[in-house]
């Protein structure tokens, strides 16, 4: 198991994943730029040589909060597109699979939503969130190309408000509350692809 990934114990009270957890809230309350080493080893109640004990530096907080977000989701797209189905249904795989991502990741996927590029470790994420969404736009093609979805909405825009969509839950959803995860998943699939759905489909076979 390896350190960056691992969950090993530390000093008595906290261990990797719970300070990992507790810094991930800080950044999305405070946002991470304001959110000072001090300003985490006073919300744990550590010293700061304390918390260096866990981890070596804030950016290798959010580094591992950002790849923690970002691995789940590309999981969920590299699972869609080995299934042997339709584009249109390996669309709607990956946005069922994207909600899924989002409500059980949702502080980190909250605060990958407000990098802005910042630093390398920033950079090197909204990298990675361009290439996930290149490759939704391209299944979002595949689907034009066989007729199930209509070809007068722009792939990469139809990606784009897909997604914008999607991430718009993390501003009111409250984990334990009346909305089920997965008829949550149902009705934003049903409202983009109603909007999609070819005028004219091909056959299902």
């Amino acid at each position: 198991m390896s350190e960056a990934t691992g969950a090993r114990r530390g000093r008595p009270g906290y261990d990797r994943d719970q300070v990992l957890a507790v810094a991930v809230q800080l950044f999305n309350e405070q946002g991470y730029d304001a959110t000072s080493v001090a300003d985490l080893a006073q919300r744990l109640g550590l010293t700061k040589s304390a918390l260096y004990h866990h981890f070596t530096s804030k950016e290798q907080l959010l580094a591992l909060a950002l790849d923690s977000a970002l691995t789940a989701l590309e999981a969920s797209l590299d699972a869609a597109q080995t299934a042997e189905a339709s584009a249109a249904e390996r669309l709607r795989a990956v946005v069922h699979g994207a909600v899924a991502v989002l409500i059980d990741h949702l502080p980190e996927v909250t605060l990958l939503l407000r990098v802005r590029g910042n630093s390398p470790t920033e950079q090197a994420a909204l990298e990675r969130r361009r290439v996930f969404d290149a490759r939704v736009a391209s299944l979002v093609s595949d689907a034009q190309s066989e007729g199930w979805v209509r070809s007068d909405v722009d792939a990469a825009i139809a990606t784009r408000l897909i997604f914008g969509m999607i991430n718009s839950v993390v501003e009111w959803y409250r984990p334990g509350g009346p909305v089920d995860r997965d008829a949550l998943a149902r009705d934003i699939l049903t409202v983009v692809l109603d909007g999609l759905i070819s005028r004219d489909p091909p056959p299902v076979r």
